[in-house]
C-alpha cells in the first residue's frame, strides 16, 4: 500500500450533551501509536504555511481543535488535500510523508499527537531529497 493511501481521517468517539459536547482520543485505540508529544499551532497569520517537511519516524495526529485549515499531503508521486473543520476529526498521518498545513481560518487552532519526542534528525527538510528517499522505499 503507497504511503498516501495510508492516512485516516478519523472519526472520534463523541459524547453529545445539552451543556456541550465531548470528544475522545487515546493512544492505541483511535490513534496507532503511543502518544510522546502534544503540540499546538495557533496564532497563524493570513497566507502563512506550516510544516513543509516529512518524518522519517514520527506519525502524528492532528485535529482542528477550532477553526478550519488544510493538509497538504504528498508521498512523493500522489498528492492529497484534507480539510480539517471539525473537532471530532483526527487526521492520520503515517511517517515518510510530505505535509504542509495552509489556509488557516481566523483564530484556528491545531492540535498535533505525535508519536515521537522532537529530534531535528527525524526532519526531511528539503523536498528533493524527501522524494529521493520515497522512490528508493518502493
Amino acid at each position: 500500500m503507497k504511503g498516501i493511501e495510508k492516512i485516516k481521517l478519523i472519526e472520534l468517539p463523541t459524547i453529545p450533551d445539552l451543556r456541550g459536547n465531548l470528544s475522545i482520543v487515546e493512544e492505541m485505540d483511535e490513534i496507532p501509536f503511543k502518544i510522546e508529544r502534544v503540540y499546538w499551532i495557533y496564532d497563524v497569520p493570513g497566507g502563512q504555511v506550516r510544516g513543509g517537511h516529512a518524518f522519517r519516524k514520527q506519525q502524528e495526529m492532528i485535529i482542528a481543535l477550532s477553526g478550519s485549515f488544510d493538509v497538504f499531503v504528498d508521498d512523493g508521486t500522489t498528492q492529497k488535500t484534507f480539510s480539517l473543520n471539525r473537532s471530532y476529526y483526527g487526521l492520520y498521518i503515517p511517517a515518510g510523508l510530505w505535509r504542509q498545513m495552509q489556509n488557516f481560518s481566523t483564530n484556528s487552532l491545531a492540535m498535533v499527537l505525535s508519536s515521537t519526542h522532537y529530534y531535528v534528525e527525524d526532519y526531511i527538510r528539503d523536498y528533493n531529497e524527501f522524494v529521493t528517499l520515497s522512490m528508493n522505499h518502493e
